[in-house]
């Protein structure tokens, strides 16, 4: 497990997946064996990780990414570091014969996706990339309705995602500053559209074109050491998406945005018989035959309380962790020798939304999706497109 120090990594996948897996005795197999798990920490500060180790009871770890690699009783490589070096420490592990867990995006480029699409295939080991919104208790319960035909005919699909990301001069940044430099691997397209792209494939349609804007609101910040720097990635896009079949979805990202909804993300679907409202845990729905009737008359106060006219979806089941849920898939996967279904053909398929989105942002106009065609390896060191010009 490669980048566990950061937030992300030491949280969702080391804590509350890996570790959680190896307490409760390991992944049920249809038999009643259990797959057990161990994991082995790699990173470079030796410092950070051997006190991780201690910590959570963990025997081994090492800055020496080679040697872990070659540690033949260690199958599985999972990587959470910063996307700027994902790439080379996937391909060397491809290399080492391990299967291939990762987060997203899976590189910064289409070329680069697509060289370790084409290395993974060649070698034959099983990889996956981590999906984890379409596992979150509130968009299983949106997928549930979609299966039952409760929205009739989907029109569309709205989506709000974001908060305010301190700048780190007086308050502390709640997100490492590397996010905030494009050199690094940083950008609110680069990171948010692979999430938007395998959410809205999986459960509206595959998108076909995008029209996008980019731009960086808040162009100086403050690092962890209280360093001033200039943001050169993009803090906040701006999306119009157009999927098969017609259905058109509006989403914004914005790390410069106060909240005002219920949940830090939240999509509104709309349908001829039906519309609901998923965030993260909740689902709230207003059906056809309940659909208010309103009026437009700016001379009076609306006196209509209109999100009381919406019923909360009950839970039914237990949800649990949605990382620990893939993760469990991915190694039921990989011990059962088959494909999983989010595999890095579908990080690509980011990528491709990615480098639309930055095409349109910089061109000013709507992009098909084809015109991001996926390139031969050869051409991995593609340059990346940026619109990073501040806006007031």
């Amino acid at each position: 497990m490669n980048g566990v120090t950061g937030r992300m990594g030491y949280r969702q996948h080391l804590v509350r997946s890996i570790l959680a897996i190896r307490d409760a005795g390991g992944v049920e197999l249809p038999s009643g064996d259990r797959i057990q798990v161990e994991p082995v920490l790699v990173g470079r500060n030796a410092e950070k990780l051997q006190e991780l180790a201690r910590r959570h009871d963990v025997e081994d770890w090492t800055t020496d990414l080679d040697a872990a690699l070659a540690d033949e009783s260690a199958t599985v490589y999972f990587d959470a570091q910063v996307t700027s070096e994902r790439k080379g420490a996937i391909l060397r592990a491809i290399a080492a014969g391990k299967h291939i867990y990762t987060e997203k995006p899976i590189a910064e480029t289409v070329g680069d996706g697509q060289e370790m699409v084409d290395a993974a295939v060649a070698s034959g080991v099983i990889n996956g990339v981590v999906h984890d919104k379409l596992y979150l208790p509130g968009l299983v319960k949106l997928k549930r309705l979609i299966d039952s035909g409760f929205f009739g005919t989907i029109l569309s699909v709205r989506g709000e995602f974001g908060y305010w990301v301190f700048e780190g001069d007086v308050q502390p940044a709640q997100r490492p500053s590397w996010n905030y430099r494009a050199e690094d691997g940083g950008g609110m397209v680069l990171d948010m559209f692979c999430h938007w792209n395998y959410v809205l494939e999986n459960l509206f349609g595959a998108v076909e074109s995008v029209t996008a804007r980019a731009v960086t609101h808040i162009p100086t910040r403050w690092d962890e050491q209280g360093r001033e720097y200039r943001a050169t990635a993009d803090d906040a896009a701006y999306a119009i998406f157009e999927l098969e079949g017609g259905v058109i979805a509006q989403v914004n990202s914005s790390w410069a945005v106060r909240v005002d909804r219920g949940e830090l993300v939240e999509f509104q679907v709309d349908g001829t018989r039906g519309s609901a409202v998923a965030g993260l845990f909740g689902c709230r729905i207003q059906p056809a035959v309940s659909t208010p009737k309103p009026v437009w008359n700016p001379d009076l106060p609306t006196e209509e309380d209109f999100r009381s006219q919406w019923a909360q979806i009950p839970d039914n089941t237990e949800f649990g962790n949605g990382f620990r849920a893939q993760w469990e898939q991915f190694l039921l996967d990989v011990y059962a020798g088959r494909p999983h279904a989010y595999d890095f053909a579908a990080g690509v398929r980011g990528l491709q939304l990615v480098e639309a989105g930055l095409r349109s942002s910089s061109e000013r106009r709507s992009v098909d999706l084809t015109e991001v065609a996926t390139p031969p390896a050869d051409q991995a060191s593609t340059e990346r497109l940026r619109a990073t010009e501040p806006v007031a």
